[in-house]
């Protein structure tokens, strides 16, 4: 069991029972199958939405991990490790091998964080340092859609 930290959680819990709380299950889906995500979902990364539990946002986790670029990893592993619940999530956007490195990572529906390795100093990096919200494509035009926190441009109207 972990010791209790002073400082808040990196995770919070949120209400699943209320009506319209939507886990994923986006109708957009269907247009991603067989596609390079549908790919990367078999990699030893895993998906960020597989084995998925539900009533857990990582917001906070997300936020933490992209304020802590430039710093030791150890460092950061070992105070985000003390205020979670699990591991896992922080290799949702922190690659373990070369291969694995991302210029960003989709944590929900419509929320886009910046890919992060840990460099030859063991200091966590942005994978595309330069990847801004405006070169952000969203993934649906119904939704809004966020890259580290800040609303990105709708794309085009949909036509058809």
């Amino acid at each position: 069991m972990k010791p209790t930290s002073q400082k808040p959680l990196l995770y919070r819990s949120v209400n699943t029972r209320t009506h319209g709380v939507r886990h994923g299950s986006c109708r957009a889906y269907r247009y991603e199958r067989h596609t390079k995500s549908e790919k990367d979902k078999q990699s030893n990364r895993g998906s960020m939405h597989s084995h998925q539990r539900h009533g857990f946002d990582y917001t906070p986790l997300f936020r933490f991990l992209l304020s802590k670029v430039g710093h030791p990893w150890d460092q950061v592993f070992s105070e985000a490790n003390a205020r979670l619940d699990r591991p896992e999530p922080m290799f949702w956007m922190v690659a373990q091998h070369e291969s694995d490195k991302q210029d960003y990572v989709r944590t929900d529906e419509n929320s886009y964080y910046s890919g992060l390795w840990v460099d030859e100093g063991r200091l966590l990096q942005k994978v595309n340092p330069q990847l801004t919200p405006e070169q952000m494509k969203p993934f649906c035009n119904c939704c809004t859609h966020t890259f580290n926190g800040v609303v990105f441009p709708q794309g085009l109207p949909h036509h058809g």
